[in-house]
């Protein structure tokens, strides 16, 4: 068995990164691709590899040199890389095509040993490596039947959404029998470059065998191996979070603050958004509108205000709607002036926005280990560190610990009284046991406190964080003109205020979906509280955030659920307020995704 690895393309899209080197030469944490790929092929019977090379051809014949870990290396030219393809480069190694069986690679992968081991040890003798399809992959995908024979090779222009649930992306990594390759390939590979000429894609003949229905060439899928395909600098990004060293991957994702849409393997327990809202239904309608919203500008401010307020049941002079509850945080942030108050741990985006210099820290009253604090904390310490103004996270995150509506409310007497603002975060608090009826959000208790600020992320509860939305609301009209003055007139796009605009016909379908998390969250909970190694903090909201006990870290327990399960969990051990300890927040999920983690917990049992 010989492999052939095609290396000559410019890697044009790849800019600044291929300026001076091929692809092959591109490093993926410290190490070139192409040696990451002969690493692999050197623990095998490999007997040889034949490299064709183009652009930049000889800094990698001056890397590699002749042998590489015991494997014989044998260079190929293609001089005509700049306007030919890769079907030439293949077309100049068919000498060696015709010699032995052979594993073929490209050049710009990154991938698992495992899927060289499977494939050598595949009892087929012509096999393409294929991948369930996903959002970040491109090129040629296949058809497969239940025999997994390859019905068909579709190319980028026969490509339809519609059979997205059919395709499976070629890997580029394929193994074909001596016999295979001089009976059909080789000469079919000839007569195409021949007829067609050379600026195509190697695959297209394998199209072509395939349309003869001879059945020649199966198909491998991958089990959850890792791979990647490196064609541009957004491809070089995912694949240094994919194949990150184990200490850090979890920093690598966790700098990422989303888009795991392009790592649908992993089961994210650190984000909280709803499971079980929107219903299949209002997506549909707004699949149904797809163009119009992408296509048409949203509405300015004055309407977006009415749709919200029609929404929370407050006046649209009372409420502002924002590009997710982080943009209006920031907008009142900048207005507020004087001493912050928060309890410590929290969520850090509020002392990150005034700085941590300017805020007074709630933190010495834990005298319990539930973390838990009271209004009359909140207000001992308003009064002795001279606090202007108090954010109040309601569930708190990262604790999950609640504080009744008629608690709050008296607080907000004593700060209106007192001629100081109180901010209330109550993003979480539809998953609290209050529900809707512990929401601030509404007239009358705005009318009352006009020195109450009441924010909310519809991200969270609603569960569409994708199309950023928030609200901010508060009756103190002067603050909330000059916080509108921070904001731009097209503050949201056309797709959150669709949303807005349709959720009255699905609101009953979220209260069920918030009822339906809480039920969760008390199974869940209980389960968790089986794990020996881990005590359980009491939540009022869709996470739990748990101390975990020896032998176990934090870091060390993330680390090993991302790397060989693919679970996210939020480390929490170095935030600021949590007493000494190690510490992780888990998020709700739904039934399946929770009772999953929670074997996996079990098995990690001392």
């Amino acid at each position: 068995m010989q492999a052939i690895i095609l290396a000559a393309g410019m890697g044009r899209r790849l800019g600044h990164l291929t300026e001076d080197n091929t692809k092959c030469m591109l490093k993926v944490h410290g190490k070139t691709l192409i040696e990451r790929s002969l690493n692999i092929l050197s623990k095998y019977d490999i007997s040889r590899v034949i490299v064709v090379i183009g652009y930049e051809g000889q800094k990698v014949i001056d890397f590699i040199g002749d042998e590489y870990k015991g494997l014989k290396i044998e260079w190929v030219w293609n001089h005509d890389y700049a306007t030919t393809n890769n079907i030439y480069s293949l077309y100049l190694a068919k000498d060696y095509l015709l010699q032995e069986d052979t594993l073929l690679l490209e050049s710009d992968l990154i991938f698992d040993e495992q899927i060289i081991a499977r494939l050598l040890k595949n009892e087929h003798p012509n096999l393409a490596v294929v991948s369930k399809y996903e959002s970040w992959m491109d090129g040629t995908v296949v058809t497969l039947d239940d025999n997994d024979d390859i019905v068909r090779f579709i190319p980028k222009k026969h490509f339809s959404y519609k059979e997205l649930k059919k395709y499976y992306k070629t890997v580029n990594i394929y193994k074909f029998s001596k016999e295979f390759l001089e009976h059909s390939y080789v000469p079919f590979l000839s007569a195409y470059s021949q007829a067609m000429g050379n600026n195509e894609y190697y695959e297209q003949v394998l199209r072509i065998i395939t349309l003869l229905e001879r059945q020649d060439l199966k198909a491998m899928r991958l089990q959850g191996e890792k791979w990647y395909e490196i064609d541009d600098i957004q491809d070089f990004d995912n694949a240094e979070t994919v194949f990150a060293p184990n200490a850090e991957k979890l920093q690598s994702f966790a700098q990422r603050w989303g888009g795991y849409w392009r790592f649908p393997a992993v089961k994210d327990f650190c984000f909280l958004v709803n499971p079980y809202f929107p219903p299949t239904i209002m997506m549909d309608e707004m699949k149904a509108y797809f163009k119009e919203l992408l296509s048409e500008y949203p509405s300015g401010q004055r309407v977006h205000r009415i749709l919200a307020a029609k929404m929370f049941n407050c006046l649209p002079e009372q409420i502002l709607l924002g590009n997710g509850g982080a943009k209006l945080l920031t907008a009142l942030m900048n207005t507020l002036t004087g001493k912050v108050g928060v309890a410590v741990p929290t969520f850090h985006e509020y002392p990150n926005r005034v700085g941590f210099e300017n805020c007074a820290l709630l933190n010495p009253i834990y005298d319990n280990e539930d973390l838990q604090y009271s209004v009359d904390d909140i207000w001992e310490m308003v009064k002795t560190q001279n606090v202007d103004n108090f954010i109040l996270i309601n569930p708190d995150n990262p604790t999950g610990h609640y504080i009744p509506k008629s608690e709050v409310l008296k607080l907000a007497a004593k700060f209106q009284e007192a001629g100081k603002y109180l901010v209330v975060d109550e993003s979480f608090i539809d998953f609290s046991d209050e529900n809707q009826e512990g929401t601030l959000l509404g007239s009358a208790d705005l009318e009352k406190f006009s020195n109450m600020i009441v924010v909310k992320s519809i991200s969270k509860s609603y569960g569409v964080p994708g199309i950023r939305l928030g609200v901010l609301a508060t009756s103190n009209a002067e603050l909330l003109d000059e916080i509108h003055s921070k904001i731009s007139i097209w503050n949201i796009n056309s797709f959150g205020e669709f949303f807005m605009q349709i959720f009255g016909k699905y609101e009953k379908n979220y209260l069920k979906a918030c009822e339906r998390i809480r039920e969760e969250r008390d199974v869940f909970g209980e389960e968790l509280k089986q794990i020996n190694f881990l005590r359980v903090i009491p939540s009022q909201s869709n996470y739990f955030l748990c101390e975990l006990k020896a032998p176990w870290t934090s870091k060390k327990l993330c680390d090993l659920l991302l790397e060989e399960h693919e679970i996210l969990l939020k480390n929490c051990t170095n935030k600021p307020g949590l007493p000494n300890g190690e510490y992780v927040r888990i998020a709700v999920r739904d039934r399946n995704d929770d009772a999953a983690l929670i074997k996996i917990l079990k098995e990690l049992e001392p």
